[in-house]
């Protein structure tokens, strides 16, 4: 009887210190659902009422099964409201299957291979004394650089991003949230 007190007194102590420990990551809402950092970026991106363009974009991209992949990726996820940004028609038209290849170098363009947390991406712009560049899964270049607090994306246009959510944790890396469609040239 003792033994299984003390056995138990251990397991609830070890189960404290995990869900205390700087490891265990929280669950961040993100278009009215839970991301839930066990799942991978499209199981959660799917979810999302603010990304339904994006995961039709992604679908016919067929870039799905790749962002379910082992990974790890971090995502700069535009909003249903960054494709609204974009001159009308753009969306229908790189979402038709001939021009698949132009909607692939798009998507691939926001995605950063590696899990870079915010905390992350801020050391690099301080590091760089005002501005980080990351080479892009597509190829391109970001350039990340801080306006007061909020960390913004500016693509090869000369375009910005600001993250609007950042470090919603995946089980594959992690995706911060922005309110602008980044292009490349």
């Amino acid at each position: 009887m003792k033994t299984s007190r003390i056995l138990s007194a251990a397991i609830f102590a070890f189960v404290m210190m995990l869900g205390t420990s700087s490891f265990a990551q929280k669950t961040v809402m993100v278009g009215g659902a839970p991301m839930y950092p066990n799942k991978n970026i499209i199981e959660n991106a799917i979810n999302s009422k603010d990304h339904t363009t994006l995961v039709a974009a992604v679908k016919a991209a067929e870039l799905v099964e790749t962002l379910q992949g082992k990974g790890p990726f971090t995502v700069f996820a535009p909003t249903n409201a960054a494709f609204d940004k974009l001159p009308k028609g753009t969306v229908e038209t790189v979402l038709r299957p001939e021009n698949k290849a132009m909607l692939q170098g798009i998507l691939t363009y926001h995605v950063v291979a590696g899990k870079w947390s915010a905390a992350d991406i801020i050391a690099a712009i301080k590091k760089g004394n005002g501005k980080y560049t990351a080479k892009t899964v597509q190829g391109g270049e970001l350039t990340f650089m801080l306006n007061g607090k909020d960390v913004w994306v500016m693509d090869e246009k000369g375009g910005k991003a600001k993250v609007t959510i950042a470090d919603v944790n995946q089980s594959n890396g992690v995706i911060h949230v922005v309110d602008t469609v980044l292009m490349h040239d």
